[in-house]
Formats: C-alpha cells, sequence, structure tokens
C-alpha cells in the first residue's frame, strides 16, 4: 500500500527557525509563544516569575526562558542552536533557535538546514539592517519554502501601520531578488504580546494571521510519492543464522521518495542493477516505504554494496560526478582557500577532495557578485569549484536537500569549513550577468 494523506497528516510536524539581530527581541518572541501556547511547565514559569521580581520586573520577563541557556553557550561552555518542542491542538512543532550575533551567523545554517519556514524578526525602530540580511539570504540559500518576517516592538513605534508597510515592503522587495518563494509580514509586540498568539486591539488596521495561527496553518507537507526515491546506505546487514541462513540487506534512512518490492532500482556509483525483494521496516516485513523511514532493503542479485553507496530507481537515477560546483555558506574561523585539500562528506559517505577554484563571494548589500575572492572566510557566502577523489551521486540542492547538500572539512582536525549546496544559489541566479565572472580557471 502507498502512504495516504491520512498517514501523512496524522503526525503533522513543522520544523521552524527563528533568526534576528541581538535586541532584536527574539528571546522575547520564543517565550512568547512558549508561554501563550501553554507550552511551559509550572516549575518553569515559577522560576521565571522569581527570576522577574529579584531583577525588579512587575511582570515575567519571558525572554528567561531562553536566555539562561544562551548565557551559558556565550560564557564559552558551547555556542549552538537550542532546539525547542511544543505542540497545539493542530500541529507539532521543532523550534531551532539561533544565537543572535553576527559571529554565530553561521548556525543558523545549523537550524535552517532541515527547516520548512523560517521567522525573521527585526525592531521596527531600526528596520532592515545587515544582520536581516544575512539571514535572509541565508534562507534563500538553504531554500527554505516559507519566510516570516516579524516586526517586533510596534509598541515603541505608537503601532504605527505606515512604519511597518515600510519595513515590510523594502523586506519582500529584497526577498523577492533572493528568490524567496513566500512571505509573510506580520507586526508584533513580543513583550505584551500583541499578534504572536491571540490577535492585536492595538493594530486594528491589521488583518492577516497572528504568529502562531501563520505556523499552525502553512501548508508544507509534500507528498513523499512524488518525489525522486534515495536511500544512502549505513550499514551492510549479514546474517548466517538457522532463519536467515544467507540474510544480505541494505540499510539507511531514506533521504527522499518511496520505495517498493519488486522495484527495479541501481546502486550507485557503480551502476549496477537489481530488483527490490524485500523491505524490512522495525524488523517487520513492508510491501512500500518512504522518507523518513529507516530501512532495509534486500535485493534479488548479490550485489557489491557498502557505506556510502546509493540505491536509487532505475529509471530515476542522480548525476555521477568528480567535479562539483556549489555555493557554500563558510562555518568556521579557518579560512578556505583555493587549493586546499579538504574532505567532502555527501550523506553517509565521505571522500578526499581539493577546492578547485572560489568563483565569487556573494556581497549581502546589492546582491552583487566579487568574483575571484582567493578565499572565504567566516559567514561568508560564496560558489566553489571542488574536485573529489572519488565520484559522487549529486542531486541538484532545489531538487532535493538531504541529497543535493554536502560538507567540507579539514582532514587533520576534523573541523567543519562549509555547507555546500550543489547548483546556483538562488540569489546567483538573480544577479545582472555584468556582475558575475564566467571566466573561472580551473
Amino acid at each position: 500500500m502507498s502512504p495516504t494523506t491520512e498517514q501523512i497528516s496524522a503526525t503533522s510536524l513543522l520544523r521552524f527557525a527563528t533568526a534576528g539581530s541581538v535586541d532584536d527581541g527574539k528571546s522575547t518572541l520564543v517565550g512568547r509563544l512558549l508561554h501563550d501556547s501553554k507550552s511551559v511547565l509550572a516549575d518553569q514559569l515559577e522560576a521565571v516569575e522569581y527570576a522577574s521580581r529579584k531583577r525588579g520586573r512587575g511582570i515575567p520577563d519571558l525572554a528567561l526562558l531562553t536566555d539562561g541557556l544562551r548565557a551559558e553557550r556565550e560564557q564559552g561552555i558551547t555556542i549552538d542552536v537550542a532546539y525547542r518542542y511544543f505542540a497545539t491542538s493542530r500541529r507539532r512543532f521543532i523550534m531551532a533557535d539561533a544565537p543572535g550575533h553576527v559571529q554565530y551567523t553561521r548556525n543558523m545554517v545549523t537550524g535552517a538546514s532541515t527547516a520548512e519556514l523560517t521567522v525573521i524578526l527585526v525592531d521596527a525602530r531600526n528596520g532592515i539592517v545587515e544582520q536581516t540580511r544575512r539571514h535572509s539570504a541565508l534562507a534563500a540559500l538553504l531554500r527554505v519554502p516559507h519566510v516570516v518576517l516579524a516586526v517586533n516592538k510596534m509598541d515603541l513605534v505608537g503601532f504605527e501601520e505606515s512604519t511597518f508597510v515600510s519595513i515590510a515592503e523594502e523586506f519582500t522587495s529584497y526577498a523577492n531578488d533572493l528568490g524567496i518563494p513566500a512571505i509573510t509580514a506580520i507586526p508584533i509586540s513580543a513583550l505584551a504580546g500583541d499578534n504572536v498568539v491571540d490577535a492585536s486591539a492595538n493594530m486594528a488596521w491589521y488583518r492577516g494571521p497572528t504568529v502562531l495561527e501563520h505556523l499552525e496553518n502553512v501548508a508544507v507537507s509534500r507528498s513523499p510519492c512524488h518525489v525522486a526515491a534515495r536511500i544512502p546506505i549505513q550499514y551492510v546487514i549479514r546474517l548466517h543464522t538457522a532463519e536467515h541462513p544467507d540474510y544480505r540487506g541494505y540499510a539507511g534512512q531514506i533521504a527522499e521518495g518511496t520505495f517498493r518490492v519488486g522495484e527495479s532500482v541501481k546502486v550507485l556509483p557503480s551502476g549496477r542493477t537489481s530488483k527490490i525483494s524485500g523491505i524490512d521496516l522495525l524488523g517487520e516485513p513492508v510491501d512500500v516505504a518512504w522518507t523518513p523511514q529507516s530501512i532495509t532493503l534486500l535485493l534479488e542479485d548479490d550485489i557489491g554494496i557498502s557505506r556510502g553507496d546509493m540505491i536509487v530507481p532505475s529509471g530515476d537515477a542522480p548525476a555521477i560526478t568528480q567535479d562539483i560546483e556549489a555555493t557554500v555558506c563558510h562555518v568556521a574561523d579557518q579560512p578556505l582557500t583555493v587549493g586546499q585539500r579538504v574532505l567532502l562528506k555527501h550523506t553517509t559517505r565521505t571522500v578526499n577532495a581539493i577546492v578547485k577554484d572560489i568563483p565569487s563571494r556573494l556581497m549581502l548589500d546589492d546582491l552583487s557578485q566579487h568574483p575571484h575572492p582567493g578565499r572565504l572566510v567566516g559567514n561568508d557566502i560564496g560558489t566553489v569549484k571542488v574536485r573529489t577523489a572519488e565520484p559522487l551521486a549529486l542531486d541538484s540542492y532545489a531538487d532535493s536537500r538531504r541529497t543535493g547538500a554536502f560538507l567540507l572539512i579539514e582532514p587533520s582536525a576534523g573541523t567543519t569549513l562549509a555547507a555546500g549546496m550543489v547548483g546556483d544559489s538562488p540569489a546567483a541566479a538573480r544577479v545582472p550577468p555584468q556582475h558575475r565572472d564566467e571566466d573561472w580557471d580551473v
């Protein structure tokens, strides 16, 4: 049987990320979402109320629901994305809360890489700033399909409609140039709760949804039946028992699409073909499996398959190549330079590689391409050309956020240098030709 709409929607889950500059009120927005959606435990709320009283504040400071963890990160324990889980009667949520400091913008890549929506916060008094443009560029680069612009602190500008409209229009124009497909602007006051969970009585001119209403109702699900199937092999299982005298299965998590017993498949990069003779899911045989289930495939033919290989439908295989052109976000303090030897990790496969060229770096102010910068440093977004020692099965990132992505790793230290997305970024596709250097030497 195939996955039904009911099966897909029964566990409706929205993964979203939050981003914003320091002091834009992101901690308060996150706290308000958790509090007003009744996702805060009584003892947590009591601790916040107590800490707020100690600081001389008459009302609970909901930012304290997140600032404790953030303070620990900024003291040097760790700088990472905090994941928070909550639910309403309509949907379950996984929220990735990224740090707001400029030097930690790279961590948004972690939080937004699996997100279906990003909430970008701006201060109504400051409008669009460089960090807003950077977060928007990352959302476009990571192909996040929905972006919410939350214009915060509307209470500090007198709830003026003209201020909100001006900021929303500027952001929408910039985001459209980046290629972001769906943009929703919402005026809010996270401190007072206006338009976060409940509609604001102070902004009667706004007729749109609150932040939570939009999160509950935004359409993000995509049926796995219509996506080309991909399963990177994580482990080869061999059994020699009385019950299974000659069992050989290929285990992994389905990255995209649906697999069915009897289907013709191809093993990459070898190109050998076979048919699926069985699918094991949680120790039980099934006829069909779909993303993101972890399964074991059984094949009719005895083919040499190892970790890092990929099984795909015979008639819908990705390109096999050793030359990769991609857009990357540099995430390390160590620069990425032309000629540098690196490791490239793609799904479950890690190979040696060399950076052949860095054709351009994206300038966030006007979205132009600075040609041949020679290197990328922390938080830079640029285009790279990489040559791998072994062939890889790569999709375009626009087609698959799982099989079109990779990491570049420093070989000796194991440090992640850059997160890569195969193919042009949406912004690069919209830059006027005179800003792009087509004479790339490899």
